[in-house]
């Protein structure tokens, strides 16, 4: 047998390992009545929003100047704003907004933390010690204060939101999979691996980041929910996406001067991202559960 074949055959049993794990996992989480409903709901909302355009009763942009701050009726669900236009149907719109920075920002975040988690936490040395230097700078200002610097010197804007909300999640990410690849480096497949002179490189993205990205699906999922969040909250305070863009943290901060007299105006797109945000955190804790069901207990 080969050298390659040796590696290979490691590899192999090893990521058989995970797959049985992973079974187990679907199957656990499949019983997690919580979890399910989360899933339900989620997948309710994203059909909803990917729908939009066929289930928004007018166009989230028309003016209706005889509606304007209408309550909640048959022609108008969730009423108007101030301008007259139908808040459902910029919920619907504005989903696209808030979903897809959240799950941009989750993914660039993981990816960007396996990467470099599995990079310095395999080579050691000094390049570990200047990356995790720099992870614990910034990992000392908080996570949504960076964003509001970050957002105030780029401007707003959907690209720039995105920028500022996964800098800040960089640090924990990097520092997570690290942790996770300091143990997967002792693995026997990778002994087997540095026995047969394979590359550093070779072994960091062939062997070890297929391995230990699974794992790190739990505080992905539950990353998103903090994007949207985020998001929504740079959006309320003028430094996100701005209005007439419909998403859902500028709808909310649009609604703010009548929260007194037209409490629906903000009432629903709070709703939205209170439900959109729970129903992943059930996600996230059912992928927990399943994943490590000694927690459960």
């Amino acid at each position: 047998m080969n050298e390659q074949a040796v590696v290979s055959d490691a590899a192999a049993k090893a990521r058989k390992r995970k797959k049985s794990m992973f079974v187990q996992t679907v199957k656990r989480l499949v019983k997690n009545k919580v979890s399910l409903i989360g899933f339900i709901i989620l997948f309710i909302i994203i059909l909803a929003v990917i729908l939009a355009d066929v289930l928004a009763p007018c166009d989230p942009e028309y003016m209706d100047y005889g509606a304007i701050h209408a309550l909640p009726s048959a022609a108008h669900p969730f009423g108007t704003d101030n301008l007259g236009r139908d808040i459902l149907s910029r919920l619907l719109v504005g989903g696209r907004y808030s979903l897809s920075l959240g799950f941009i920002c989750a993914f660039v975040s993981l990816f960007v933390g396996v990467f470099f988690g599995n990079l310095v936490g395999y080579l050691g040395g000094r390049v570990d010690m200047v990356v995790m230097r720099l992870c614990d700078i910034f990992g000392a200002i908080p996570g949504q204060l960076l964003a509001i610097v970050i957002s105030t010197a780029l401007g707003s804007g959907f690209i720039n939101t995105i920028l500022a909300m996964t800098v800040g999640g960089f640090p924990n990410a990097i520092r997570g999979n690290r942790a996770l690849a300091l143990k997967e480096r002792e693995m026997e497949y990778l002994e087997a691996a540095r026995a047969m002179n394979c590359s550093k490189m070779k072994i960091v993205f062939k062997h070890m980041m297929p391995n230990t990205i699974p794992i790190q699906i739990v505080g992905t999922t539950m990353s998103i929910g903090h994007a949207i969040i985020g998001a929504a909250g740079l959006s309320f305070i003028g430094l996100g996406i701005q209005l007439p863009t419909p998403e859902w943290g500028a709808i909310l901060s649009g609604s703010r001067k009548y929260v007194m007299d037209y409490p629906h105006e903000m009432l629903f797109p709070g709703l939205a991202i209170l439900i959109t945000v729970l129903a992943i955190n059930m996600i996230g804790d059912g992928l927990r559960d399943a994943l490590d069901p000694k927690l459960k207990n």
